[in-house]
Parts: structure tokens; sequence; C-alpha cells
């Protein structure tokens, strides 16, 4: 250690914590040397400036602490300080160690109480389960006691009852006699030990009210989860691996409602995955199955169709199988006397209730023969439009009966209910029809049906035949027994005791109780209540309704009944099928109506950039009527628009915008109205609101209720469309002789009429060498000085044409006249 004018440097060697003494300097009497080590700077008292132990502790305390000594501040107060702090850390350590004490003092005086608290609910419920049992065994003894003393006493001398005593009351021969047994068991109903009464309210499941207790297992439940809570121990819950139904497209929602996961969690699946998607929204199938495996379930993939498959077809045994009515149809030519024949079969009247004595609808009728056979006809109509409605009844049928008029011989739509029958292959009954009349001609029915491959019996073939005639009833029971007959040779059985199956032959709107559909039961019974699915409908079976009129409660097989409780109108010929729940028939329903939509939508849109063009010049060239339709049945509106596609021709077209069934609405009135066209109703109204609006915003109505005035009318509509055609008619030709100039009006040609009669206001075209160099109109025809409506042939005269005088002698002159002819659709 060096001195170097009264300041002396220290250079300390040591540990890590020392350092170079870099300067001294003055504090008072005392000097005082810095040390500057790796981490902090000491203010270290010089060492031949300690003169006592207690002033060298103070500064060995101060040296230790690293702290430096404010100014002022003497080695005494310095070491005071010291010490207060060293106290101050010890009594902080000491409350420290204590509280730790104190709080595993208060966990362990709760766990006590915790367990003093169970052991005493535990010995609480086995003292009321004891108390309990008591007062049965208690309540048990006396009434045997009673019911032994009443067994052995007279009437006279009866004994009262012996009432029933809580544990610990009196004896039972100190208990006073009980007044009735309803007080008895209104008492003990309401006075039960604690135990619940009654029923279990709304009130009472929210509030708590009353007895009602948390069962034994809850309880226990509630406690471990509250014992592992408090020791942190609480385990994991196990997870449960689902089979997950994967349909071919599926929203992010309901994928995490079948995983049984939070939707979140799937959300961030998806994005960890790299697909953005939210709750709403739909993935594919694959990306679907990425995702369940990743939550660790199982897959199945399904089908959207295999919704279809809870009303498959299934094989009916054959022990199961019941005979049941046969179903006939009655096919023809319109006017042939179909409905009058069942009419007189039937003892009823429907044809008066046909608009133009014409059937326009099917009608489903059940008809018990005088053997008591039960029958189930069909009718079908008769005129040409209503083909899909004889398809149907053909399809749903096991015998055809065609009428053919005796006098009117085979007919085009006879020819087509032949077609259908051999199509359907069911077998046929020929009911030669109107043989009264003086004109009948039963043989050449006969034989014009050989034309078309249909041999009778009377002709050496198998297809029966009968002359009837629904005027005077003749025929009828030849006819019935013929149809007997054939049922019995086709041995018809089903079986009833199964879930209904049937087609529906006709659906109506109606007013009152709102979509109503005629159904044929093909196999199982239908029953009050069922839920079914039909087409893209479903509903619940609200009510039957039989061809009568009357309700009735269920219908089996060959039955036609009116079902009531659709949610909308089905299309005629739709298969009715009973489901299990309501949610299978609204699922089959939605996937049905999708593929609907998706086949209307494919087959109206253009996938090229071809068709886009053809398309648009199709519509440009082709002038279309659009109309809007509405009928009181399916089936005629069916019929109705199928029969107004077929009107028109390349140039014209008629275009159904909307069809439906029941009455005319003011939505119809604006959907015509913003559509330019016509709203035709086939056998319905307008209510007030839509005539109303009709009125205000100039929409025509037209009703019909015959379809033949409906199609004729349609057909003069378009028929104005067509351009009218422009028919020529040559009527002379003239020779220019030669040519005059003259002042204000030009080349005059002086013309010899060689032919026919020229006219001022007929076209004209000049011919030069046989080749057409104009076509105009003449600007002045005249006879010498006169101007002149026409000059005859062999005569001289002056015509000027309009804007044009490129005229020569020898040209020749054809003179014709223009005639719009209207045009018609066939």
């Amino acid at each position: 250690m060096s001195d170097n004018d009264g300041k002396k440097t220290l250079g300390l060697r040591g540990g890590p914590r020392s350092g170079n003494v870099k300067q001294s300097f003055s504090h008072g009497r005392t000097k005082n040397v810095v040390v500057e080590t790796k981490r902090k700077r000491v203010v270290v008292p010089k060492p031949n400036a300690v003169k006592s132990g207690t002033e060298g502790s103070a500064k060995a305390a101060v040296a230790a602490s690293g702290s430096k000594r404010p100014a002022g501040i003497s080695d005494a107060e310095m070491e005071r300080r010291l010490k207060a702090l060293q106290a101050a850390k010890a009594r902080e350590a000491e409350e420290a160690a204590a509280r730790e004490a104190a709080e595993k003092a208060r966990a362990e005086e709760r766990e006590r109480m915790r367990a003093e608290k169970e052991a005493k609910e535990r010995e609480q419920r086995e003292a009321e389960e004891r108390a309990r049992r008591k007062a049965e065994d208690e309540e048990r003894k006396a009434r045997e006691a009673a019911e032994a003393a009443k067994a052995a006493a007279t009437p006279a001398d009866v004994a009262p009852p012996v009432s029933r005593q809580p544990a610990g009351g009196p004896k039972p021969s100190q208990t006073p006699p009980r007044k009735t047994d309803r007080e008895d068991r209104g008492r003990r109903k309401t006075d039960d030990g604690g135990r619940r009464s009654g029923k279990l309210t709304l009130n009472q499941a929210l509030g708590g009210g009353g007895n009602r207790q948390k069962s034994m297992a809850a309880m226990k439940r509630k406690q471990e989860r509250a014992r592992q809570k408090a020791m942190g121990t609480s385990q994991p819950r196990e997870k449960i691996v689902r089979e997950v139904k994967l349909p071919e497209a599926i929203t992010v929602a309901e994928l995490a409602n079948r995983m049984a996961e939070r939707v979140a969690d799937v959300v961030k699946a998806l994005m960890n995955n790299g697909i953005m998607a939210t709750q709403n929204q739909a993935i594919d199938q694959d990306t679907a199955e990425l995702i369940i495996e990743e939550f660790g379930h199982k897959v199945t993939r399904v089908s959207d169709a295999d919704v279809e498959d809870v009303i498959k077809e299934v094989e009916d045994d054959e022990a199961d199988l019941k005979p049941r009515p046969p179903v006939i149809t009655i096919m023809g030519h319109v006017d042939h006397g179909k409905t009058s024949l069942l009419d007189a079969i039937r003892d009823a009247n429907v044809t008066s209730g046909e608009a133009g004595g014409i059937t326009q609808h099917i009608g489903a009728y059940q008809v018990k023969s005088k053997d008591g056979t039960v029958l189930s006809f069909l009718d079908t109509p008769g005129h040409a439009a209503f083909t899909s409605m004889r398809s149907r009844g053909a399809q749903v049928t096991d015998i055809v009966v065609l009428v053919v008029a005796a006098d009117d011989a085979v007919m085009p739509q006879t020819v087509e209910a032949i077609n259908h029958a051999k199509a359907a292959e069911v077998p046929m009954i020929v009911a030669i029809n109107k043989i009264d009349k003086p004109a009948a001609n039963p043989t050449k029915v006969r034989t014009d049906l050989l034309q078309h491959e249909v041999v009778v019996e009377e002709m050496s073939g198998d297809v029966q035949d009968v002359e009837v005639s629904a005027v005077t009833g003749k025929g009828l029971p030849e006819l019935l027994e013929a149809i007997a007959l054939q049922a019995e040779i086709l041995e018809l059985k089903a079986n009833p005791d199964r879930a209904a199956q049937g087609a529906v032959i006709e659906a109506q709107l109606d007013v009152g109780r709102g979509p109503v559909a005629t159904v044929l039961v093909q196999t199982g019974t239908l029953r009050q209540g069922d839920i079914f699915v039909v087409g893209e409908q479903y509903g619940k079976v609200r009510a039957l309704i039989n061809d009568k009129g009357e309700r009735v409660q269920e219908a089996g097989p060959s039955v036609p009944v009116e079902v009531l409780g659709l949610n909308g109108t089905p299309e005629a010929g739709d298969v009715l099928n009973v489901t299990d729940t309501e949610a299978q028939a609204r699922e089959i329903a939605a996937y049905r109506a999708n593929v609907a939509k998706e086949k209307r939508a494919a087959a109206g849109a253009a996938t090229t950039l071809e068709q886009l063009m053809q398309k648009a010049k199709d519509d440009e060239d082709v002038s279309e009527l659009p109309v809007l339709v509405k009928a009181d049945v399916q089936g005629s509106a069916e019929a109705i628009v199928q029969a107004l596609e077929k009107v028109g021709n390349e140039e014209v077209r008629v275009r159904v915008l909307h069809s439906g069934v029941g009455a005319i609405t003011e939505s119809d009135v604006g959907l015509a109205e913003a559509s330019g066209c016509p709203v035709i109703g086939f056998n319905v109204r307008a209510n007030a609101t839509a005539r109303n609006t009709a009125n205000q915003k100039g929409v025509e109505i037209r009703y019909y209720s015959v379809i033949y005035d409906l199609m004729d009318d349609v057909k003069a509509a378009a028929s104005g469309l067509l351009s009218a055609e422009i028919k020529e008619t040559f009527i002379g030709y003239a020779e220019i002789k030669d040519v005059f100039k003259v002042s204000n009006v030009g080349k005059v040609a002086g013309c010899l009429v060689t032919e026919g009669v020229a006219r001022r206001s007929a076209g004209v075209r000049l011919l030069r060498d046989n080749v057409v160099i104009h076509e105009g109109t003449l600007k002045t025809l005249k006879r010498f000085k006169d101007e002149v409506p026409e000059v005859q042939s062999g005569q001289e005269c002056g015509m000027a044409f309009e804007n044009y005088e490129d005229i020569r002698q020898g040209d020749v002159i054809e003179i014709f006249e223009r005639e719009e002819v209207e045009r018609n659709l066939d």
C-alpha cells in the first residue's frame, strides 16, 4: 500500500466481490476508502481510522451490508439502525411462520368440522330411517290388531280402529279412536316423516320447496367432488368415444353436436387445419372425417339418400297375408258413360255434380254387392288432357274395366286406356255401354278392338266382355259377376298388420280443412294418429273420411279414404308411407324437396356457353304467353299444365309461371301483375281481397269449370301472338313504251297495261330483263291529264315511281296487292 499526498490507493485481492481502490476521500475527521467491486460500490473506513471494537464492528457491518452511510451519521447510530433492521427481519420471519401455522390449523379445523358434519348428517339420516321403519311397524301392527278385533267382535261392540302414532308416542291402548279412513289417509299423506309426497310441481322443482331432498347417490357425488377439489386431486373425466354418422355435407354446429364437443373446439380444430369456417357453414365429408378422428371418435359415412331406408319395402310373410277387396278402375273415352255406369252400380248420381257432365277428377268409391263382396272402384277422366290421371289409375289398380259406347265404337282415349292397361300388366274387362240406344252396334265394337290386340271371349279370345246399359241397368249383375270372377282368379292378398302404404289418388286444398289427400291404402292399415310421409310433404293423420263422408278410425288394404293432417298439398301419384317418428318423416320430406329443387334447377340451367347462346336465341325467336293456373285439385292442375305446355309451335308457346291448388289469393294476383299475365281459375274463385287487388292493378282473372273452354280460350290468346301471314296477289302487268321528263314531277313512264289492271294503291316492282331492280309504290297514275285510281288492260297510262327515276323504255312493271291473313293454332 502506498501513500500519495494524503490520498492512498488500496489494492485488494480475494473472491468475486473484491476489486481495486480507485480513490480515497476525506469525510470529517476520518478518511474513508472507496472500493469498487464487480457488483457494487462500497465505502469502507480507513484501517487506521478504527479506534474501538464497537466502531470496527459497525464499520464491518456497513461494509458487509454494502450500503453507503449518509453524511452526518455516526458509527453508533449506524449500528443501532442495523440492529433495528435485523430485528425487523426476524419479526417478519416469525410472523410468516405463525401465519403458516395458523393456516394449517384452520385447514385441519375445516376438515374436522366437515367430517363431523358428515357424521352428524349420516347419523341423522340413520335415525330418521329407524324412526320411519319403527312407525311403519307400529302402524302395521295396529292395523293388524284392528282388523283382528273387527273380525272377532260383533257389529254392536266393534272396537274403533287404533290410530297411527309416531315413535315414542302413547301406547296402542291409550290411542284415541280415528275418525274415518279418509282422514287417516290424508294425515298419513302429509305426515310422512319428511318423505316426498304428492306430485312434483314446476314451482317445487325450481324453488326446491316442500320436503324434496337429493338422493344419496347425488349427495355422495357432491361430497366426492368437494373432497377432490379441496385436496387438489380431481381426476379428469374419461373420454367417451362416439360413433358419428357423417353425411355428404354437414354444418360445423351439427358436427359438434354429434360428437358432443364444444363448437368453439371444433372451429379451433378447423383453423389449425387451415380451414376458416363458422358454426353455420357446411364442410365436406372428408374434412369432417379428419376432425372426427382428431377428436378420437369413430366415423360412419352415410349418404343423404339413406334417410329413405326407414321406409324400404319389406317382404311380407305368406302366413300374414289376408284376402283384400279388388281395386277396379273404370277407363275409356270421354262421354262413353263411365261415371254413369259407376253411378248405376253405386245407386248414386255423381254425374250431376260434374261441370259439363264430364268427369274431371279421379273418384274413389267402395261398393258392396248383393252377395256381400266389397269392391273398390276408381273413376278416371276420359278427356285427352287427363292422360297422367288415367296412367295413375292403371298403376294402382287390379282390374281395368274398359267402357266403350256401343254407338260410338273405339275412340282415341279408348286406345290410350288399352295401352295403359297393357303397360300396367293388369287384366281387362270390356263393358259395351249404351246398349239400349237404337244405333248401338256391339259387334262393331268387338271388331274394332281386334285392331288393338284386344280379343274378347265372343271372338274366341280371353278378355271378358259384357253388354250393359247405365240407364236401364241391363247387364250390371253380369258385370259384377265378371269382376268377382276375375278377382277370384287373381287371389288378391295383403298384410293388414304392418305399417300402411298407399297411393295418393287426388289431392286438394280445402278452405276449412286444409290440405286433403285421397289415398288408396295398398297394404297395411292406416290409423288415426299415424305419422306419415308422402312425396315432399309429411304429417300426422288427424282424421280419416271414407267415400260416404263418414269419419273412420282406420282404413285397411284396398280402402280409399280422405286423409287430413298434411303440412302441404302433395302431388297426385305420390306414395304414402307411415314412419315411426315425426323426425324421420320431416327428414325424408326435406331430402325429397331438396332433390326435387336440384332437379328443377338442373333442368332449367344451361351449362355451356353454346347452350346459353342457343337458349337466348330461342327466347328471342319465340313469343311467350305467360299464365298463372289455380285449380281445385292437384290432378286437374297437373292435367291443365301438361295440356297448356303442348299449346304452341315454333313461333309461340304458353308458359305456366305458377300452378297450384286452392283459391286465388292476393299473392297470386301480385305475381300475375309483376309478370303481366292473366290468372286462370279452374273450379276455384278469388277471395275478396284478391278481387279488389286485381281490380286496382288491372289483372285479368278468368274462371273455367270445363277444360274444353279453358283450352279453346288459351289457344285463341296464343294465336293472337302469331304474326299475320302476308299473301300477295298479282293483279296486272304494264310495259313502258316511252319515258318523258316532266318539270316538278321527274321522269314519267308512258305505259301500256298488257294484263290485268293497274291500281294506284297497289304495290309495284320494276323488272328489267326479268330481274327485279326496284320494289315500291306509285307516286302518280294518270290517264291523259287526269289522275285515275286504276287503268284497265289494253289502255295506256302514265306512271311515276315514288323516290325512283331509273326507268327505261322496254321495262316491265309488275302490279300486286298484299293481304294479311290471320293465323290460328291447330
